[in-house]
């Protein structure tokens, strides 16, 4: 064949030089892209063909030495499919047919005038085409051939009837059976039960060139092996798009459909453990864009997207809406970009939010396929560190107790003691009543023991409460040998009533106990709050900074706790207890902060 698609290279072969002469010139006049090389006999015509190539051989019949049937015959031993025109002056039925016998592409007789050219380069042309369409569809079938053969991927060929008509090497390995074996048998011989159904489908769809030509199976391998496999078929069609073949290419997908099994149910689980955690997730891919992020974090920093779709998001956008939420908005996100530069692991980091709420961040850097990507996790601790001081104010009372039962209780137990034992001895009754004195402060030392151990920070159901009736049950629960009330009340706060009432009887008993003979107490009201007021001794002032201390007291019949019970029950209420300079000589207490009732409800 020519090296140039479009040239026809034809070789004529005649005696008569003269004739062959103007045959090659009217031909090349017919087709432009014919061209004309010419020998004078058979021998000579062999030898071009062997030298050189040709798209067609024109030849006469009776020349010299050798006639052009023996050409005809000598050629189809090296060239069997190359065209080859018989065109004779002197033919006859019995060399067309010896002709025909031999093979010979086409016969044409000699002819008066120039149109026998025209019909001759017809011919030529048809026979050409007709050549090369049959050349290339031996090359494409060869390579088709070898395609299947060296082919990484298993073969298996069908009829239109689905039986199956090739199977390569490779499928073969896959399938455990040979070409031979599986040959006339239907697709139904290496299919499970389970996906029968699927590949029916498949075939039906098949069978009318209208889909299946993807599909994922289980197959049966010779040795009853149960294997995975994945198929692209093809449908091959005629001319009039009817089916008359399927190619179907296969490999063995067993271990890498239960490694995306198991990275399927991996991820399942993953997911629904980051959206289950009760700390807010965010990961990063490398580039800085959202690979996961659960509802939790979203909702500590009050944003509204859900997690969806902010897949892919850009993290730095993320950190900057934040960011929005945090005291600190822009040391927020300088300390996000100074972790991820490090690309360092970083634990219980603190961040503090416009809401009063407190964050705990830790960072970890994750190496992932396409470089460093990032962990994120926030956890909120506000209820934490409110239980961990809580805890702290707990052992503080524990302590304060221990001490309490070491030193306080032990003096007045041993004072009675002491007295109950002279009095055994001497039959000194005066001594029973110092007795009777020493176990009364027990008594009250307990009393006030379990109230700041029991009650703690803790107050109950808030509601209204009076003061003015609340200040005058507390004065008549009290012992106020010559002391005197005065209230200036008219408010109604929002408190425990009965953890307030502690904390007014306890600042009443202290200026009692601390103000000295004819004490005059004086309750009143600030703006947002009370005081507690008396006109005694007063309180001295190296003695103020520790007078809320638990056990701190000047009065040999006072406990030392009033005052802490005081405290701690203004603090749970949110409230501020402060000691106040009083108009004149005295003590004075006031309570802020505190949270009044309207008047109308």
């Amino acid at each position: 064949m020519s090296e140039l698609v479009d040239e026809v290279v034809v070789l004529y072969v005649d005696d008569d030089e003269d004739f062959t002469e103007l045959t090659a010139t009217f031909l090349e006049r017919e087709h432009d892209r014919f061209r004309v090389e010419t020998a004078a006999s058979v021998t000579e015509g062999l030898d071009r063909v062997a030298d050189a190539e040709f798209d067609c051989v024109v030849s006469d019949y009776d020349m010299p030495e050798r006639d052009g049937l023996d050409f005809l015959e000598a050629l189809r031993e090296n060239a069997p499919d190359l065209p080859f025109i018989l065109f004779t002056g002197k033919g006859s039925e019995e060399v067309a047919s010896d002709a025909i016998s031999a093979g010979v592409t086409d016969y044409l007789q000699k002819e008066h005038g120039t149109s026998q050219y025209t019909v001759l380069a017809n011919r030529i042309e048809n026979a050409v085409e007709q050549y090369r369409s049959q050349r290339a569809l031996e090359t494409s079938e060869q390579r088709l051939s070898l395609f299947i053969e060296q082919s990484p991927l298993g073969v298996l060929e069908y009829d239109s009837d689905f039986q199956i008509v090739g199977l390569n090497e490779r499928g073969e390995e896959i399938l455990g059976y040979t070409e031979s074996e599986l040959r006339d048998h239907s697709w139904e011989l290496i299919v499970a039960d389970d996906s029968y159904d699927n590949v029916d489908d498949v075939t039906d769809q098949l069978a009318v060139a209208e889909g299946g030509y993807h599909s994922i199976d289980e197959n049966i391998r010779k040795d009853g092996e149960h294997i995975r496999c994945e198929w692209h078929n093809r449908v091959i069609t005629d001319d009039n798009g009817e089916v008359v073949g399927i190619i179907s290419l296969f490999q063995d997908v067993t271990e890498r459909t239960h490694r995306e099994d198991e990275l399927e149910r991996t991820n399942a689980l993953l997911s629904t453990l980051i959206r289950s955690l009760p700390v807010g997730v965010l990961a990063e891919n490398s580039d800085r864009t959202v690979l996961a992020i659960n509802e939790r974090l979203l909702e500590l920093f009050d944003i509204s997207e859900p997690p969806t779709e902010l897949i892919g998001a850009d993290c730095r956008e993320l950190a900057q809406m934040a960011s929005e939420f945090v005291v600190d908005s822009e040391g927020f996100v300088e300390r996000v970009d100074e972790l991820i530069a490090g690309a360092e692991s970083a634990h219980n980091e603190t961040v503090a939010l416009t809401n009063g709420r407190t964050l705990n961040r830790s960072y970890e850097p994750i190496e992932l396929p396409k470089g460093t990507g990032h962990l994120w996790m926030y956890r909120d601790t506000t209820e934490q560190r409110e239980r961990e001081q809580q805890l702290q104010r707990q052992n503080e009372r524990l302590s304060e107790f221990a001490s309490v039962v070491s030193h306080d209780l032990r003096n007045p137990l041993n004072v009675a003691a002491g007295n109950v034992e002279l009095a055994r001895q001497d039959h000194e009754i005066d001594r029973l009543a110092t007795a009777a004195r020493a176990l009364d402060r027990i008594d009250d030392l307990i009393e006030d023991l379990l109230t700041l151990a029991r009650r703690g920070d803790n107050v109950g159901e808030l509601e209204p409460v009076s003061l003015d009736p609340l200040v005058s049950n507390c004065w008549r629960t009290i012992e106020t040998a010559g002391a005197e009330l005065q209230t200036e009340l008219t408010a109604t706060v929002i408190a425990d009533r009965s953890r307030l009432q502690q904390l007014v009887e306890n600042l009443i008993r202290n200026s009692i106990e601390h103000g000295g003979e004819g004490v005059t107490v004086t309750v009143g009201e600030l703006p947002g709050g009370f005081y507690v007021e008396d006109d005694g001794v007063g309180i001295p002032v190296e003695r103020r900074d520790t007078i809320f201390e638990a056990g701190r007291t000047t009065s040999r019949t006072g406990t030392g706790f009033g005052l802490a019970i005081v405290k701690q029950v203004a603090e749970a209420h949110g409230w501020n207890v402060n000691v106040a300079e009083p108009d004149a000589r005295g003590a004075r207490f006031e309570i802020t902060g505190v949270t009044f009732a309207d008047i109308d409800d």
